[in-house]
C-alpha cells in the first residue's frame, strides 16, 4: 500500500515481541510502540479511557507506515528512518549535526543514544534471521 520495503514488517518484531498490548517502560503501547502524542496527534490515533487504538493492530500498523514512509521522506535513507523512529527525527538531527553532517549511519552511529546505536543492528540481525529462518528451525 504505501510502496516500503517488505522486510520493515519485522520491526514490529523489535519493538514489541509481536505483542499489541506490550507497554514499555516509557509509556509507548502497541505492536508498533507508539507514544501517546505521536499517536494522537501526527497519526490520528484515538486513545482515551475507553480505546488505546495503538493496540488495534490494523490501525497502528498502517500509522507506523505513514509515520516510517515520513521519516524515509525526511532522510532519504531506511537506516537513518529506523533510527529516527526509535529516538524521534530531531534526535537524529541533531546527532547529524554534531558529526559535522554526516549522513551515513554507520559514521553517525557514534554519535546517537546508546539505546538507538543498537536498534538498526538489531533489526538486521532479525532481518538475517527471517531471511535464513529455515537454516536456524525457526
Amino acid at each position: 500500500k504505501y510502496n516500503m520495503p517488505d522486510e520493515l514488517k519485522y520491526l514490529s518484531m523489535i519493538e514489541s515481541g509481536l505483542n499489541p498490548k506490550a507497554i514499555s517502560r516509557s509509556k509507548a503501547v502497541g505492536l508498533w510502540q507508539f507514544m501517546s502524542k505521536t499517536a494522537r496527534l501526527d497519526f490520528g490515533l484515538r486513545i482515551d479511557e475507553y480505546v488505546d487504538e495503538r493496540m488495534h493492530i490494523e490501525k497502528a500498523t498502517d500509522a507506523a507506515c505513514r509515520y516510517l514512509r515520513q521519516l524515509y521522506r525526511i532522510f532519504g535513507d531506511w537506516e537513518l528512518a529506523l533510527a529516527s523512529y526509535n529516538t524521534g527525527p530531531g534526535n537524529v538531527r541533531r546527532a547529524i549535526r554534531r558529526a559535522g553532517n554526516i549522513t551515513n549511519y554507520w559514521q553517525l552511529h557514534p554519535y546517537l543514544h546508546r539505546d538507538t546505536r543498537s536498534y538498526v543492528p538489531q533489526f538486521t540481525a532479525i532481518l538475517y534471521m527471517m531471511h535464513h529462518a529455515d537454516s536456524y528451525g525457526i
